[in-house]
């Protein structure tokens, strides 16, 4: 994954603009923006047309896809996803994920490990990213329900799609795209045998849903309960690296 370099000496240049928007989002926009203007300007349906041309920006900010500067840290597990950390608990890996699937590659076993949750609104950016750098050993869709994806249990019962990346050290990192009370199709941009960047996009969830990761043995997790995460640059953990972290609401 090319792109510009920046450092915390300066190199680099960065400045505001207005992200772009990710070609499988202009579509819905443009339809909601020709229908808008239908109304506004042909049937001059005033108190239709006003919302639905405000709606127009609302689905073009939903699929936006501002740019990422993802930390070039070897052990740093970075965030897949935009959204709020609502859960952080250890659990079995999902059936799909734990054993060889046949193809030689190795699955992340039935012990239990620490499982982030991010859970993501339709006001974040519902592009996901790669965790770590390395090979797409695995990708599972699996069809399911559209309960809130807040709850705990949406990890087993919603729609979802597993992926398992696999690092140079073969050290491996799982996580799950989770379609929402909202969300109707989960759209990959990645197929196994894939080489990936940390920070790459890997797909994305049309409006709201959740994204799991789980972490490798013996790692603890760098952020904590009801932060705000950021795809592609808050570093979820560290590989190989436990403490306690603790935060302060004010």
């Amino acid at each position: 994954m090319a792109g510009e370099i920046l450092d915390n000496e300066g190199r680099g240049e960065a400045g505001w603009s207005w992200p772009p928007v990710h070609p499988e989002g202009r579509k819905y926009g443009l339809i909601a923006g020709v229908v808008a203007l239908f109304f506004l300007l042909v049937l001059d349906w005033e108190i239709v047309g006003w919302p639905l041309l405000v709606l127009t920006f609302g689905v073009f900010a939903f699929f936006r896809d501002p740019r990422r500067i993802v930390p070039q840290d070897p052990d740093a597990i970075v965030s897949p996803a935009d959204g709020l950390i609502t859960l952080i608990r250890k659990v079995p890996p999902p059936l799909e994920l734990q054993m060889d699937d046949g193809s030689g590659s190795a699955g992340l076993g039935t012990d239990e490990v620490i499982r982030i949750s991010i859970f993501m609104s339709v006001f974040d950016v519902h592009i996901n990213r790669a965790p770590v750098s390395g090979t797409l050993r695995r990708l599972v869709y699996i069809p399911g329900k559209f309960v809130n994806a807040d709850l705990d249990k949406a990890s087993e019962d919603n729609e979802r799609q597993h992926l398992l990346m696999e690092r140079e050290d073969g050290v491996l990192v799982g996580f799950t795209q989770i379609a929402g009370l909202v969300a109707r199709r989960i759209v990959p941009f990645v197929k196994p045998g894939d080489m990936l960047a940390a920070g790459q996009r890997v797909g994305l969830i049309r409006f709201g849903s959740r994204v799991d990761i789980y972490l490798p043995a013996g790692t603890e997790p760098a952020v904590v309960l009801g932060q705000k995460a950021i795809a592609g640059e808050t570093v979820l953990a560290r590989i190989g690296q436990t403490r306690l972290i603790e935060g302060i609401a004010l």
